[in-house]
């Protein structure tokens, strides 16, 4: 089987994480971080806001399943693309929307996606979500991994913020979700 990456920020890593797991055709999710210069920077430096990285998952995918056009659209649909530094009440670059492509077709795809969802009128105000190379790519903190399935509605962010989220997202995709 040949497996690509996507390199993704829509926030919130435990968010997006939860809602790219959901997915048919998508092997695994890591939370990390990219596009600071720090080397291996920890969960503490990013939420400074001043190390120049972003909350990013890594998505493992099986491209004869999903392709990264898909992959896109799932990623303009789960979040909102037109806040600066922002997704709900997290604020900082960190949660900045943003496509780290790993090629030049990625890049390509990317960019004729953005031009695509701009000229579509779905948002009313205009997207400020950056396409970049991916730079400096780190996982995080074990314990930030699998986040949503491991602690759920225990934790009172995912009760409130990512549940409701995913159900959201799981009801409008339905056909591509894993049973």
């Amino acid at each position: 089987m040949n497996n690509d990456y996507a390199t993704l920020g829509t926030g919130c890593f435990w968010c997006t994480e939860a809602i790219f797991s959901s997915l048919k055709g998508v092997i695994s999710v890591e939370s990390g971080f990219s596009g600071g210069k720090t080397p291996n920077p920890s969960y503490e430096d990013i939420c400074s806001g001043n190390s120049g990285y972003a909350e990013v998952v890594r998505i493992q995918y099986d491209p004869n399943s999903l392709s990264y056009k898909d992959l896109l659209k799932f990623f303009w649909s789960s979040h909102d693309p037109t806040t600066l530094n922002r997704q709900g009440n997290d604020v900082g670059t960190q949660y900045r929307s943003v496509i780290f492509f790993h090629d030049e077709e990625q890049e390509q795809i990317a960019k004729q996606s953005l031009s695509e969802i701009s000229n579509s009128n779905i948002f009313d105000k205009p997207i400020v979500t950056e396409i970049t190379q991916l730079v400096n790519y780190y996982p995080a903190e074990d314990y930030h991994q699998k986040y949503y399935e491991n602690v759920g509605n225990r934790n009172p962010y995912c009760a409130i913020v990512i549940t409701p989220k995913l159900q959201k997202f799981r009801k409008e995709f339905e056909d591509f979700i894993k049973k």
